[in-house]
């Protein structure tokens, strides 16, 4: 059926792979992996080491070929098309800039290989200097910039060439925590100027939740889930989520009640709570629950909590401070079960001492249940 007269037709993805594999001898590194990346947008692969991650993107750059599936990269197929011709640029976290060169000149050295001239590279050079905040620096040398200023350089390099894709593959990995930060905000403010596709590698969390419109977490090779930061911060669809975005109390024990999409559980030292079920449970079977110490309500007297939920009590065993990080770490009076309650940022917990009994609570909705293989010891 052809598209109504003067209707567009939607654009292709900037980056599509179609059912790719990889195998390692008998390692399978990415297991028949489907997704797509929206042209403009940011998106970002998460997962520990050894997922498959860096795999994918030397598959999607050219550097090794999958061994089944496609990649396709503005609505084309890269079977077949070597690195240099694929429209991709990638920063490492090695950045591999030239000490002998100015600014300028690595900026241009893409421009240089491609045969434009020494006037034009030198203006487009400057031009994407002044883009990432370093207007006026073209001359200098790469040793008289900051660490946040040399990442910057290697992201002009790469701009500068107009790449359907850039491909970066931790690049913050090798910068100090303070000027990490800065950065994760910088490049968030450079994907949104450039109007580029970024495709973002990270085993840190707070990178790709902070940075993307879209991750994919990555375990064993797949996707345990792809969307949004926040759907996969509020609605893990699986334990591994679960377990690696965010902070968690992991709370493991058996199903004592099912209530619609509600579970009660009970561990092995009697700890009674409720949660939501977000996968198949039964009366018996072995469950874990996953609560964000952010998602519990705390107390000097169980009167403080809020009206209508379970009171648990428990007794501060050690001090977590942290700025606006802080938490303390409890035992439940009942089970000992050790469990991370962040404090609120108004400083109303700031003399709470080892040893003192508190009370907290969490709405069951905030406690996501997932069917386990076995309960906790």
């Amino acid at each position: 059926m052809n598209a109504p007269q003067g209707a567009r037709a939607p654009a292709a993805p900037d980056l599509e792979a179609r059912a790719v594999s990889k195998r390692f001898g008998g390692h399978l590194a990415v297991d028949d992996l489907s997704f797509s990346v929206e042209r403009g947008s940011f998106f970002s692969i998460l997962g520990p080491s050894g997922c498959g991650k860096t795999t994918l993107l030397r598959m999607i750059a050219g550097f090794i070929p999958p061994d089944a599936g496609d990649i396709a990269i503005g609505g084309r197929s890269m079977a077949g098309v070597a690195p240099n011709r694929r429209p991709v640029n990638m920063v490492f976290q090695q950045l591999a800039l030239f000490p002998m060169m100015s600014v300028r000149e690595n900026v241009a050295f893409g421009l240089a290989r491609r045969g434009v001239g020494r006037a034009e590279r030198s203006r487009r050079a400057d031009a994407m200097l002044e883009t990432v905040g370093l207007g006026g620096a073209g001359a200098k040398r790469v040793d008289e910039l900051s660490g946040g200023q040399r990442q910057r350089v290697a992201i002009a390099r790469s701009m500068v060439l107009e790449p359907t894709l850039l491909l970066l593959d931790e690049p913050l990995g090798a910068l100090d925590l303070k000027l990490r930060e800065h950065m994760k905000i910088e490049l968030k403010q450079l994907q949104a100027a450039f109007g580029t596709t970024f495709v973002y590698i990270t085993h840190d969390q707070s990178e790709a939740l902070v940075l993307s419109d879209h991750v994919g977490v990555m375990n064993h090779g797949r996707f345990e889930q792809l969307g949004t930061p926040q759907e996969l911060y509020y609605a893990p669809a699986t334990p591994f989520v679960a377990g690696f975005v965010g902070a968690n109390n992991r709370v493991g024990g058996k199903v004592t009640a099912l209530e619609g999409e509600y579970v009660g559980i009970e561990t092995p030292r009697g700890w009674m709570i409720r949660g939501r079920r977000h996968s198949a449970l039964t009366v018996g079977a072995s469950v874990e629950a996953f609560i964000r110490p952010e998602a519990t309500a705390l107390g000097r007297t169980s009167a403080e909590l809020p009206p209508g939920q379970t009171v648990h009590a428990g007794d501060v065993i050690s001090l977590l401070f942290d700025g606006a990080n802080s938490a303390i770490l409890l035992k439940e009076q009942r089970s000992g079960f050790e469990y991370r309650i962040a404090l609120p940022q108004t400083g109303a917990y700031a003399d709470l001492r080892v040893g003192t009994r508190v009370y907290f609570s969490f709405e069951p909705d905030r406690a996501a249940c997932f069917a386990a293989a076995a309960p906790d010891a």
